[in-house]
């Protein structure tokens, strides 16, 4: 496929002595061609899949091929984030505070069975059994850890998603300011401040009456009272 296949709109037909020379396109293609063939992934790792993400930008199999060579060390100058790793409790806020830095518009990818789900330390006390319950994300790698053709596979579904937007969609380009994700905080657990007021409610002291309607409720669920009716 050459670049003009990539750019050309469907449907539209070039007469063959103009071919190589002329694009019929449109505002949406140009730009997501441009994005999708640019990629800068921020260059950070938590744990064995970043040597993975590692060998991938290595010569061997290069996804600099792909337009994505650069990778930055700092938030502000990156539209990836490659979660290669397990994400801890101590781990997460950092995550969510790099990810806010990121101007849009930006994507996620998470690499390996640790940041999609937890993966062998999902029960573990320490361990956020997947990213996406802080940040969203775009696209999910399985593997433990995966092997450098899947990220490379990853990084190019990545690339489908990005051809498949619109401008008049995207939420970057509506009105109004995005919101940030609020920062976990770590404290006896981990905190998602966007559920602070259910935290707060659910953690209020029981008054003696609910606390009698409560033993109630439970007595007539255990068979020991008469349900209420209605």
């Amino acid at each position: 496929m050459n670049q003009n296949d990539d750019l050309n709109k469907p449907g539209v037909e070039i007469p063959e002595e103009l071919n190589g020379q002329v694009a019929l396109t449109t505002l949406d293609r140009v730009y997501n061609w441009a994005r999708r063939s640019s990629l800068w992934p921020m260059m950070f790792g938590l744990a064995c899949c970043a040597i993975e993400m590692i060998c991938t930008a290595a010569s061997r199999f290069d996804f600099s091929r792909f337009g994505m060579e650069v990778m930055r060390a700092s938030p502000r100058q990156a539209d990836v984030m490659i979660v290669s790793g397990t994400g801890t409790k101590t781990m997460i806020p950092q995550i969510v505070r790099l990810y806010n830095q990121m101007a849009e518009p930006k994507y996620v990818i998470a690499m390996g069975a640790c940041a999609s789900s937890g993966g062998p330390f999902k029960e573990g006390y320490n361990v956020v059994a997947g990213v996406d319950k802080f940040i969203p994300v775009d696209v999910y790698i399985p593997g433990c850890p995966p092997t450098p053709q899947a990220l490379l596979h990853g990084l190019m579904t990545l690339q489908k998603k990005i051809e498949s937007q619109s401008l008049k969609e995207v939420s970057w380009y509506q009105k109004g300011p995005g919101e940030p994700i609020p920062v976990p905080v770590l404290g006896p657990d981990l905190i998602d401040m966007r559920k602070a007021a259910l935290i707060r409610e659910k953690s209020q002291p029981v008054t003696e009456p609910e606390e009698a309607a409560v033993a109630v409720e439970e007595a007539a669920q255990n068979g020991e009272l008469p349900a209420k009716e209605g």
